[in-house]
C-alpha cells in the first residue's frame, strides 16, 4: 500500500471520533400517518403549489375550539392547513398538553384525490 494511503487511512482513524460526536443526533417516535382533516376551508388550497413531500409541520394545540376540546391544528410555516382528524387527537392532544415536542412531517400529496385525502402526514414524537 502506497504510504499517503496508509497516513489517509490513519489519519481517518484518528479523526472518525471527531466526526461522530460533531453531528447532532436526533430521533423521532412515529405515531401514524393521516390526511389533515378541514384542508377545503384553510390555506391549503392557495399554498397546495408550494408544499413538498418531506415538508414539516407544526402540531399546536387548541384547547379552546369551540367545536372539539380535543382539536390539534396543522400549520405549514404559519399556514394553517387544517386539523389532525377527530379520531386520532386524542393521543396527539394529550401529549402536547404535558409539554412533549410532537410534530408532523407531510408524506404524501395527491393532487387528484377529494380533499379529505390530499395531504397525508405522519405525526412525530421529537426525542
Amino acid at each position: 500500500m502506497a504510504l499517503w494511503r496508509k497516513l489517509l487511512s490513519a489519519s481517518a482513524l484518528l479523526f472518525a471520533p471527531l466526526w461522530l460526536h460533531a453531528a447532532e443526533v436526533r430521533t423521532h417516535l412515529v405515531l401514524g400517518a393521516q390526511p389533515v382533516a378541514g384542508f377545503q376551508y384553510y390555506a391549503g388550497k392557495r399554498v397546495w403549489d408550494d408544499l413538498k413531500v418531506g415538508d414539516m409541520l407544526a402540531l399546536v394545540r387548541e384547547p379552546d375550539n369551540a367545536h372539539d376540546p380535543k382539536a390539534v391544528r396543522v400549520e405549514w410555516h404559519g399556514e394553517k392547513l387544517g386539523y389532525v382528524p377527530h379520531a386520532g387527537n386524542d393521543a396527539v392532544a394529550r401529549l402536547l398538553d404535558k409539554g412533549i415536542k410532537v410534530s408532523g412531517r407531510i408524506i404524501n400529496l395527491h393532487p387528484g384525490r377529494s380533499h379529505w385525502q390530499r395531504i397525508v402526514f405522519e405525526v412525530m414524537v421529537d426525542e
